[in-house]
């Protein structure tokens, strides 16, 4: 039998996008030498395991409707699969999970992420994959059993601090073509001087306050 445990994480710096490690444990409590485990992870996002405050749960709306029908709708999410080569141990061994995270907020899981201000991303992963061993006649290929399976709770700041490690204080919006040259259009005719002066012109011009409420030179 195979357990598995995830016991921490931490955001890798210096990677070419951002990424999270994963502590990982493995243990073979039956004893006898594990050659290799060619491992496949599905992470999941369980949003019922935690509560939401109310700024936290106007962030989610679009994802769960009205905190009223929370009960019905808040599902389980996919975040990512990932892989992994476990190297030979006996007993247990640990090792890194690197899993590489985007803002790209059309996916349900980043969506929920970032509204979270506080807490944790209450996690479980799902294991599956090859696991060779040694028998009396050589080597002894079998597949890891369907309900392998561990929690963790990732600590929100330790999404955000990997965010942060390539994108500081920043989100990311995918829009279509023709919406961006509008918005083009609209930087240039209005000498706006980042795409931070055109959003938040908007958002003014529609009634909303924006953070700090920075003035922006506008031309007529």
């Amino acid at each position: 039998m195979i357990i598995f445990r995830v016991s921490g994480a931490r955001p890798e710096p210096g990677a070419a996008c951002p990424t999270l490690v994963f502590k990982m444990n493995v243990e073979a409590p039956g004893g006898g030498r594990i050659h290799a485990i060619a491992l496949q992870v599905q992470i999941r996002i369980e949003p019922a395991r935690r509560s939401h405050d109310a700024g936290e749960q106007r962030g989610l709306t679009e994802l769960f409707g009205e905190p009223s029908r929370w009960s019905r709708t808040q599902k389980s999410l996919l975040w990512t699969e990932v892989s992994r080569i476990v190297p030979a141990f006996e007993g247990e061994c640990a090792v890194d999970l690197a899993v590489p995270c985007t803002y790209d907020l059309d996916l349900a899981s980043t969506k929920y992420i970032h509204a979270l201000r506080s807490g944790s991303v209450p996690l479980v992963f799902l294991f599956r994959g090859t696991v060779f061993t040694e028998g009396e006649r050589g080597l002894v290929v079998s597949m890891l059993p369907w309900d392998r399976e561990a929690s963790f709770e990732l600590p929100a700041s330790t999404w955000r601090a990997a965010m942060d490690e390539l994108f500081p204080d920043q989100g990311w919006l995918r829009l279509r073509r023709d919406v961006l040259d509008e918005l083009l259009a609209l930087k240039a005719e209005r000498a706006l001087t980042s795409w931070d002066a055109v959003i938040e012109s908007l958002l003014r011009r529609d009634g909303r306050r924006t953070r700090g409420d920075r003035p922006e030179k506008v031309t007529p």
